[in-house]
């Protein structure tokens, strides 16, 4: 019998498993067992069975605390998901990467959150941000899930931040997501006007001049669109 019980065990089963995923992916630390079964309402072995299941497929790994975080298997997942914009973007991505010496990555929007499928990182810097395939967060918030809603219409409920990224051309954000780290972004257009995707790097150097990294990304998510035209 399976674990978890009730009519259809393997939905329930596979149900708290991506929600674990989605915890790890929000929260942005490992998180020993017990806060993530608290976290999600699981009991401890409930919890620690998913986790070893999620571990054996590499989606999480656990760290030298025996807490545990999203494992390299999800940037090989992540490589699948709309392929043909991942392509047209790494070398942009690398490219914002050299000029400004910050990570870059690529989101796109799944339903109301902005997901992280693709991310480069400096190697020739003293310190840098690691923002990881599979990061999640509500699109409302953060540069990147600004950019996402950049080109719809407008509406009289729109914040600030988006009346002004609109005004612009990229969006910013200071602490939204992961606090003390500044982002900047721009959208990906598609042929409908719409976003795609999502081009962003995050910072911590308050001194940064934000007016030459929004042109640089907004320039290189530009000619990412035009790549895909």
């Amino acid at each position: 019998m399976a674990e978890d019980g009730g009519s259809a065990p393997q939905s329930q089963t596979l149900d708290r498993g991506i929600r674990i995923l989605e915890h790890l992916a929000a929260v942005g630390t490992p998180q020993p067992i017990a806060e993530i079964g608290q976290a999600l309402g699981l009991h401890r072995s409930i919890t620690y069975r998913l986790l070893r299941t999620l571990e054996d497929h590499r989606l999480v790994e656990r760290d030298a605390a025996g807490h545990y975080w999203l494992g390299l298997g999800m940037a090989g997942l992540a490589r699948g998901v709309r392929s043909d914009l991942q392509t047209a973007a790494l070398p942009r991505l690398h490219a914002l990467v050299a000029e400004l010496g910050m990570t870059a990555f690529l989101v796109v929007r799944t339903g109301d959150d902005a997901v992280t499928v693709a991310s480069v990182e400096p190697h020739d810097t003293a310190a840098h941000i690691v923002y990881r395939p599979g990061t999640r967060h509500p699109v409302d918030r953060g540069a990147p899930g600004l950019a996402l809603l950049m080109p719809e219409p407008a509406t009289p409920g729109d914040r600030e931040a988006l009346r002004e990224a609109r005004r612009i051309g990229w969006a910013r954000s200071h602490g939204e997501v992961i606090p003390g780290v500044r982002s900047i972004a721009a959208p990906v257009l598609g042929p409908d006007g719409g976003a795609r995707g999502a081009l962003a790097v995050v910072f911590v150097d308050e001194s940064a001049d934000v007016q030459r990294i929004g042109r640089a990304v907004a320039t290189a998510a530009a000619t990412v669109a035009a790549g895909l035209r």
